[in-house]
């Protein structure tokens, strides 16, 4: 995982984990070689200036930029520029006959780490966290804050699939707030070169959390182990999902002086019980094909098959066995869904985004006259919309027949809910829409008031 950035990359790099960068607040993607806004910043300068998702920009100042096969790397290139700096946008706006201008003056724009925070029923909360920044302690601690101290939460969800990690001692912060125990040891590192160094609780707990279940999946990293492996060891908070990643190391970045950075491993996590985190790169290409390995081996889908690169016995604070060589194993396994091996279901489901997108144009004026709790709550698609949307993939070339595709029909349907919640409203609403047919959230939630008898010896 020692690697070199590239002057180029660089920028980018560290803005993702300063949590800011200074742009016009705008997420984009190429929809029919037209540069399609998909949300626009909350308070950001594009939302100030009257941009919306689903607005299409055609200029940036005198470069024409749809229809030119232009890349993501270029767009972000012209929108990009000092803070303070302006930049004139063309727009085509469904309902509007000609193109509308725009000048937007160019601002800090946060990079959120905690993406949703919200009640899931009369005493539990949920937070998801994308990445380590360095924001997310105090991005943690306000949505804590907001969920216990205005919706009266007594319980904790906290969603760490898919995160890659990042600033170890971010994740550490937030243990301090969940481990009541002072100086309690968290993590500690080791290196062949590099001394012990341990990380513990200290300072008091704000907030007095009940019980607290941590997601994690087969893309959960780093600090995200870090923190799963700490509450698992304390038998503080119930593991639920599938083996995290496996990557335990510790990386230090040395700045060059062309600009380019040299990111070098420097030692190992183990966890408290002594788990070490990290699994083996003794085969480079073993390590690499370790995603479509687990898949392959059945481990995403059957507990039984998940393989233990290391059989030492380690121990909770309670005495609970569990086991190190390569990620953190849960305390309750929930399978990945079938389906995503289904073929049917894959090339169903890839053409959902765009057809959003188009269906959105028709239907945003009725949309946007809802706030987020009552489109989240109550909004429906009209009857024939799923025939539309097949209507709309066969006209792609996908050739999938109804009746292939009927038994998603469910599936079409949340996903495209999800995707306008996020455009209209934001990631919140996405994934207040997400949380209803999330199976693994269903699951914690049945047994989160018997968290303990999981974590008993």
């Amino acid at each position: 995982h020692s690697s070199y950035i590239p002057a180029k990359d660089l920028k980018s790099v560290n803005e993702q984990m300063e949590g800011r960068f200074v742009g016009v607040g705008i997420e984009f993607e190429f929809f029919e070689d037209t540069i399609l806004i998909l949300t626009v910043v909350g308070e950001g300068p594009s939302k100030k200036a009257g941009l919306l998702s689903g607005d299409r920009i055609i200029q940036i100042e005198d470069s024409i930029v749809a229809g030119k096969g232009l890349k993501t790397d270029d767009i972000v290139e012209l929108l990009r520029g000092k803070e303070g700096s302006d930049v004139n946008l063309k727009i085509a706006r469904r309902g509007d006959d000609t193109p509308l201008d725009f000048k937007i003056r160019r601002g800090e724009i946060p990079i959120n780490s905690v993406d949703a925070a919200m009640k899931l029923d009369e005493k539990t909360g949920y937070i998801k966290i994308n990445r380590f920044s360095a924001t997310t302690y105090d991005e943690f601690m306000d949505a804590l804050a907001d969920l216990v101290e205005q919706d009266k939460i007594e319980d904790l969800v906290i969603d760490l699939r898919q995160n890659p990690g990042g600033y170890l001692t971010e994740a550490t912060r937030i243990l301090n707030q969940l481990i009541k125990k002072r100086n309690a040891l968290l993590v500690y590192t080791e290196g062949e070169h590099a001394v012990k160094k341990s990380y513990e609780t200290k300072g008091p707990v704000r907030f007095i959390i009940d019980d607290i279940a941590v997601l994690i999946d087969e893309h959960s990293a780093s600090a995200s182990e870090i923190m799963a492996g700490a509450l698992q060891d304390w038998d503080r908070g119930l593991i639920v999902g599938r083996r995290s990643f496996g990557k335990g190391l510790v990386q230090e970045q040395y700045d060059l002086s062309d600009g380019a950075a040299l990111r070098l491993t420097v030692a190992k996590y183990y966890t408290r019980s002594g788990r070490l985190i990290q699994k083996s790169y003794d085969e480079n290409e073993k390590y690499e094909r370790n995603a479509e390995d687990r898949f392959e081996s059945g481990e995403l889908t059957d507990v039984s098959k998940i393989h233990l690169a290391d059989s030492t016995e380690f121990f909770t604070i309670n005495g609970r066995v569990v086991y190190g060589g390569g990620g953190i194993i849960p305390d309750m396994f929930v399978p990945i869904d079938a389906k995503i091996s289904d073929e049917n279901y894959l090339s169903t489901i890839s053409h959902v985004s765009k057809f959003t997108y188009k269906y959105l144009d028709t239907h945003r004026i009725d949309i946007s006259k809802m706030d987020a709790d009552k489109f989240v709550r109550s909004y429906t698609f009209p009857e024939g919309t799923f025939e539309d949307f097949l209507t709309f993939i066969n006209e792609k070339g996908s050739g999938i027949s109804l009746e292939n595709a009927l038994p998603y029909k469910q599936d079409v349907l949340d996903r495209m809910k999800a995707n306008i919640a996020r455009m209209v409203f934001g990631k919140a609403a996405y994934y207040s829409v997400v949380s209803s047919s999330d199976t693994m959230l269903e699951k914690t939630l049945e047994v989160l008031d018997e968290s303990e008898a999981y974590l008993e010896k």
